[in-house]
């Protein structure tokens, strides 16, 4: 389905991603352990190259709060944000090469439950982290979402911690934003079609630089100060607009730490970026496909151009993809525009920027983290059984309670699991028949499926074993297209069984007479 860019529609939800993705790029940066502007090179580069690259309708990119961790250990590691950007490099060309050779398909193979169960635990994620910053408590970083802090505490010791730091000023102005979205969301969007253009988180940005303005001058004991504002790094002027930039350290290329490290970016932001995409697809009202393999592409482009300039690592991240849905956003014109607004902002009006106060900022992400986890979704996966339930709640507990790759990895594993008990006890692929006729041997009949592998072994195994002596046993595979080795061996073993046992057995095979043993 082909959807028109809308002016009306993308750059309001431009807008909205922008100043979500603000915060986010700088403190993912700072829980890299990278300089504060390589989260935004990072921003920028995932909204202009890579949204004009990918065909993605609503993803958006930037660096990525899962790789931060692997980030922070791999610049101490090689001993200094120039040598790792040589690894940041190497691992977009991988990524390029990922998506020629065709390795997007492996984005069909996660489960639904798994993605929405993804989609369900960054939301939870996004309103626990939250809240200690629309209380004013402003210890870790925004873009932070892994279990363990930086701060030394984890999320949940974190909120009793923040409610011990209240900052009225911060926690006034971050209710004032979320009743403003509130209204302008149930009530002023119904009205007409200016509160459709300009977003609620517009107006509550708009209210939280007023605030900040008119308290710094007149009542400075209400103002925030500069450690509860958004701070995005300020160039003196234009000569020295230069070196907020860094280049790689090329030195360093022959080390086998440094292909190690790509090698590991690599896999993990494909991984990421695909597991988004998928949560994106799901979440687009229009049902769109992204094509994953163009996707891979993109991406690696990104990556090469952000560790040539110094950035972080760039995937596509789902809280910034979402809060663009959410927005209205109908296509990667949305995505485009946020990334030009970074530019424009960072660049010539880094002030302003400097003005939002965190709060406001994690006021709209709180709106954001609950559209994603609302109770009508658990519901919903609860009625449709454990089988999918319950790999849908594990990827959200690990995910609360370690990282989000870690999550999706537990998740993906009880998927596995629930497959392969299916696939064991599955009795589709056999049909046991079982005619009891006085004085006359039972008859018994097993007709295979067509297509019969190594994961059905111990269910055909136990119906051979408890098969009666003097029997009368037919085994029908004239249906089959694909039986495994290891089923074949056990059906051989069986035959040379039966005539212990009495057994009197015709194995019927594909485009073949019957042959008997007894």
């Amino acid at each position: 389905m082909k959807v028109q860019p809308s002016l009306r529609q993308d750059v309001p939800a431009g807008i909205v991603v922008f100043f979500v993705a603000v915060p986010l790029c700088l403190g993912i940066a700072l829980a890299s352990g990278a300089p504060l502007f390589s989260g935004l090179i990072a921003g920028i580069l995932g909204g202009t190259l890579v949204g004009l690259l990918s065909r993605s309708p609503l993803g958006v990119s930037g660096p990525a709060a899962g790789l931060a961790v692997i980030v922070f250990d791999a610049i101490r590691d090689l001993g200094s944000f120039e040598v790792f950007l040589v690894a940041v490099v190497l691992s977009g060309v991988m990524q390029a090469l990922l998506g020629l050779l065709r390795a997007g398909v492996l984005g069909y193979f996660f489960p639904s439950a798994v993605i929405k169960g993804m989609l369900a635990g960054i939301g939870i994620l996004i309103v626990l982290k939250q809240i200690p910053h629309v209380v004013g408590w402003d210890a870790d970083p925004v873009g932070e979402l892994t279990f363990e802090q930086p701060d030394g505490q984890t999320t949940v010791s974190e909120l009793p911690r923040a409610l011990d730091h209240i900052n009225g000023s911060a926690t006034l102005i971050a209710l004032v934003a979320l009743g403003v979205m509130l209204l302008w969301d149930q009530v002023l969007s119904k009205r007409g079609r200016f509160f459709r253009v300009v977003q609620g988180p517009l107006v509550a940005v708009a209210l939280g630089i007023a605030y900040q303005l008119f308290t710094s001058r007149f009542a400075p004991e209400w103002a925030l100060g500069s450690e509860h504002l958004v701070s995005v790094p300020i160039a003196a002027g234009l000569h020295e607009i230069g070196s907020l930039f860094t280049t790689p350290d090329w030195s360093g290329l022959g080390r086998p730490a440094i292909w190690s490290t790509a090698a590991v970016l690599a896999i993990v932001a494909s991984i990421e970026t695909l597991l988004c995409v998928e949560a994106t697809d799901k979440l687009d009202p229009h049902r769109r496909v992204t094509p994953k393999n163009r996707e891979l592409l993109a991406q690696g482009a990104g990556n090469i151009a952000s560790g040539l300039i110094g950035g972080l690592p760039v995937t596509q991240v789902i809280v910034r993809s979402s809060a663009n849905i959410q927005s209205g956003g109908q296509t990667k014109l949305s995505t485009i525009v946020h990334g030009l607004l970074l530019v424009l902002f960072v660049f010539a009006l880094p002030q302003v920027l400097n003005l939002i106060p965190l709060s406001v900022l994690a006021a709209i992400l709180l709106v954001v983290g609950y559209k994603l986890a609302k109770p009508t979704l658990f519901v919903a996966m609860f009625r449709r059984g454990m089988t999918q339930f319950a790999p849908f709640l594990l990827t959200i507990v690990g995910m609360v309670f370690t990282d989000l790759l870690s999550g999706v990895l537990m998740g993906l594993g009880l998927a596995l699991l629930v497959i392969l008990s299916r696939s064991y006890k599955n009795s589709l692929f056999l049909h046991y028949e079982q005619d009891e006729q006085s004085g006359d041997a039972p008859r018994i009949r097993m007709r295979l499926a067509e297509d019969v592998n190594f994961l059905n072994r111990g269910a055909i195994v136990d119906q051979l074993a408890n098969i009666p002596d003097g029997a009368h046993v037919t085994i029908d595979m004239s249906h089959c297209v694909a039986v495994d080795q290891d089923v074949l061996e056990v059906i051989e073993e069986f035959e040379q069984s039966v005539g212990e046992r009495g057994i009197t057995l015709e194995v019927r095979h594909r485009g073949a007479s019957p042959s008997a043993a007894a």
